[in-house]
């Protein structure tokens, strides 16, 4: 048939036709959709014994419309990020019940009973302590078992070459990695931080060093990545007692630096202790950084004795480790940045009653991050960096 743009009404037949769901009389659907670019439907029984979540890429943006054309290749990738996922770290993503190349589709697990990351963070609550080790380990595993360690180079050549996804790595390459910098007509920003946007722009030093971030960005095909592993796309909650984490929406993957995925979360989580700060009501927040190190750098260690390729010994573990620590701290600092004075802003500050202190704080952190990851060698100096803002 082709692929066709499903609508509400299509998705019990399309879910029976896909072998999904037997009884189409006995299904629910609403749209529930909330990203920029991609449309999600939830299915569930008529006595809510039984849930299945469909996600669909669209040929354009979303919000957009047809005026702004976005390949749904995107979901391929997706797809393949999942099928890499579910091979080292089942439990921490969404069960993936098919995939529909013809029309752009995921078939997964319902996971509304759980609740997005960001959200519950600018409620007010914490972290607890299994949230970011998990995501480190979540790292480590894909990165391992992805790269020339982890996989037989034939093999690695084969998922370098599908995995290529070009326009979303340019939407990286621009909204992340130079359009701050510049004057550009995505850049936003509120009146409060005007100056340092100004600065920033006229920053020889930080622009030459955001430079060097987006060439790794660009040339370092390292693992497998998440590709956007932000607060937004990790759920969790509480399942049979138990704490539970889904790390979701891998369709920026691609074969690149593993700092990038770790930097992300790092921002994250450096401007939600920024907004709880502002607050008052600081947690747990500092130790988040830390914690997904650790638990990174432990597992990775952990798997270092199944390397495929032993010429790789102990002591150049220990340098590649030391890299992925710097390239994460500049990666950080650049997606701190972006959510400030770029395109796309975080609500962790946009929804504070007085977002100006704490996007300061976190613009000049974020600038520091970049151009000091080189001496910045533990999570102790971040600290201090973060204590030295005032």
């Amino acid at each position: 048939m082709g692929y066709r743009i499903l609508e509400t009404d299509d998705i019990p037949a399309y879910l029976h036709e896909r072998g999904h769901w037997e009884d189409v009389s006995d299904i629910h659907v609403r749209e529930v959709s909330d990203g920029n670019v991609n449309r999600v439907f939830l299915a569930s029984s008529a006595d809510g014994t039984r849930s299945l979540a469909l996600k669909q890429a669209l040929p354009w943006v979303r919000v957009a419309g047809p005026s702004w054309p976005l390949s749904p290749d995107r979901a391929d990738a997706e797809a393949r990020a999942y099928e890499q996922l579910a091979k080292v770290t089942p439990d921490e993503i969404p069960g993936i019940h098919g995939y529909d190349p013809e029309n752009y589709a995921l078939v997964m697990e319902d996971l509304s009973d759980l609740e997005v990351l960001r959200t519950l963070l600018n409620e007010g609550a914490s972290y607890g302590p299994e949230t970011s080790p998990q995501i480190g380990r979540l790292v480590a595993r894909l990165s391992f078992t992805t790269s020339d360690f982890g996989m037989p180079s034939a093999e690695r050549k084969a998922l370098i070459a599908v995995s290529v996804n070009p326009e979303l790595c340019k939407i990286t390459e621009d909204v992340v990695l130079s359009e701050p910098y510049i004057e550009h007509e995505h850049n936003h920003w509120h009146e409060g931080v005007a100056d340092l946007a100004a600065e920033f722009r006229a920053d020889a030093r930080l622009r030459t060093e955001v430079a060097a971030l987006r060439h790794v960005f660009m040339t370092s095909a390292q693992a497998l990545l998440h590709g956007d592993l932000h607060t937004g796309s990790i759920m969790v909650g509480v399942r049979e007692g138990a704490h539970v984490v889904r790390v979701f929406d891998p369709e920026f993957s691609f074969v690149g630096p593993i700092g990038f995925d770790l930097g992300l979360y790092w921002a994250n989580a450096l401007v939600s202790e920024e907004r709880a700060r502002s607050l008052g009501r600081l947690t747990d927040h500092a130790d988040q950084l830390r914690l997904s190190w650790e638990a990174f750098e432990t597992e990775f260690r952990r798997l270092w004795p199944a390397r495929v390729d032993t010429f790789f010994d102990d002591a150049y573990l220990d340098r590649f480790l030391a890299k992925v620590w710097t390239e994460s701290l500049g990666f950080a600092g650049t997606e701190i940045i972006r959510r400030i004075i770029g395109f796309a802003h975080l609500t962790d500050l946009t929804t504070l009653p007085d977002p100006v202190p704490a996007s300061r704080r976190a613009l000049l952190l974020g600038r520091e991050l970049i151009v000091r990851r080189e001496e910045l060698s533990s999570p102790d100096a971040v600290r201090q960096v973060v204590a030295s803002l005032g």
